[in-house]
């Protein structure tokens, strides 16, 4: 196959396959969230209501991720990523069911949430161990940057399409269009070549958790990437607002709303290609404290405009921002860990990365609630850069990373300083 070199990872079958799998379930993904975020804000009219979603989705994230990433490294990953899309999809079939013959409340929407964030917990780490035995060490980066453009590809295009098949069929559609998906998914899984050398169900132990946790100890650098992203995202993370914009705030509607989610994903694409496509980046610490800072900037732009092409230009902003950052993390992250870990370091990292934006969500409703959604948007862009002036005075080790490029050896001693 003839690729540029910014698609030369999609040279490997198995992760083509595993990338165009994950294309179609993100984009699933993210027409649900639309569709659950416009559901519940017509059920209830309550921004504290949308933010207790973004709770719901964490705690099973809390409580399991950890487990998941134990069973990960212990059990057939391509396995046990089919069973869990197996699982989203019927979760996704029952909502949509339910939604159907009007009988979904909001309980019943948290409850789908909290189901969704349980099979995550298993999914996630599977996919992303999986990852780096499906394309060669040098080649990691640019599969990372063509991951980061297939989840961006599919944050752009779904909201828009979420947004009109919500207004044009009702939230029941929109959540069977993501059982379908995930269905894809899960055929693309199974069908992987690769076939790991698992180390059976007595790996799964307590024993397991305290060594990967020990790893982390012994990487502060890691440790430090993951905080600085759980702060930006607790502070900064305001989408479940979304739907107050787009209603009383901007007054775009439900179509507007689906371009609201899509605008940072627009900018994330062009930003995941732009890295795809140029050499590593060297000075990787720096370049994460400033992507952050610029995030945060972003997101209080938004919060102060009123103007719709404003607004969208300023999310594209943050999710340009926010995509640099994610590459440059998740490559150091990947690089500096053995294979044996990189489930547990996953499940590790899915509590800042994915506990950071839906406690952010909380969060930013309570403040909305009291202050209203403008406020709580702007302060947290604020406090997000000062937190990142806070990172920078407290963590040398980030602002002196730099070509964090060499595979991780076999051992779990590996130091990064």
């Amino acid at each position: 196959m003839n690729l540029p070199t910014a698609a030369r990872a999609l040279r490997r079958p198995d992760f083509l396959k595993l990338w165009l799998g994950y294309v179609l379930s993100e984009m699933g993904s993210q027409v649900t969230q639309v569709a659950i975020a416009w559901q519940l804000y017509l059920l209830t009219h309550s921004a504290m209501s949308l933010g207790l979603v973004g709770l719901f989705r964490f705690l099973p994230i809390l409580l399991m991720s950890l487990v998941g990433g134990v069973v990960a490294d212990g059990l057939d990953r391509r396995r046990l990523m089919v069973g869990a899309q197996i699982a989203l999809a019927l979760n996704s079939a029952a909502l949509a069911a339910l939604t159907f013959l009007g009988r979904a409340t909001p309980v019943e929407l948290y409850g789908f949430a909290f189901l969704a964030g349980l099979a995550r917990s298993f999914d996630n780490p599977a996919r992303q161990a999986l990852l780096p035995n499906l394309v060669p060490a040098e080649e990691l980066p640019n599969a990372l940057s063509l991951n980061a453009s297939a989840w961006q590809a599919a944050t752009l295009v779904g909201p828009v399409v979420g947004g009109a098949l919500v207004a044009v069929s009702g939230p029941a559609a929109a959540y069977a269009v993501d059982a379908v998906t995930f269905g894809a998914m899960a055929v693309a899984a199974w069908s992987l070549s690769f076939r790991q050398k698992t180390r059976g169900a007595g790996a799964v132990s307590l024993r397991a958790a305290v060594e990967g946790l020990r790893f982390l100890r012994g990487t502060p650098v890691i440790l430090w990437l993951m905080a600085i992203d759980f702060a930006a995202c607790l502070l900064g993370g305001s989408m479940m607002l979304m739907p107050i914009y787009a209603d009383t705030i901007l007054r775009v509607g439900a179509r507007g709303l689906g371009l609201l989610y899509a605008a940072p994903a627009g900018g994330a694409l062009v930003a995941a290609l732009l890295m795809a496509a140029r050499p590593p980046i060297r000075r990787q610490g720096a370049t994460v404290l400033v992507a952050v800072a610029c995030y945060g900037l972003s997101i209080a732009a938004f919060g102060l405009s009123r103007d719709i092409r404003l607004s969208l230009l300023f999310l594209a902003a943050s999710g340009a921002a926010d995509t640099v950052s994610m590459i440059i993390r998740q490559t150091v992250r990947q690089l500096l860990t053995p294979d044996e870990l990189r489930g547990r370091m996953t499940s590790v990292n899915m509590v800042f990365f994915m506990g950071g934006p839906q406690l952010g969500e909380l969060e930013a409703g309570a403040v909305a609630k009291w202050l209203g959604a403008p406020f709580s948007v702007v302060s947290g862009g604020v406090l997000c850069v000062l937190a990142v002036l806070g990172f920078t005075a407290a963590a040398p080790s980030i602002r002196r990373l730099r070509d964090a490029t060499a595979p991780a050896a076999g051992s779990p001693s590996l130091q990064a300083s």
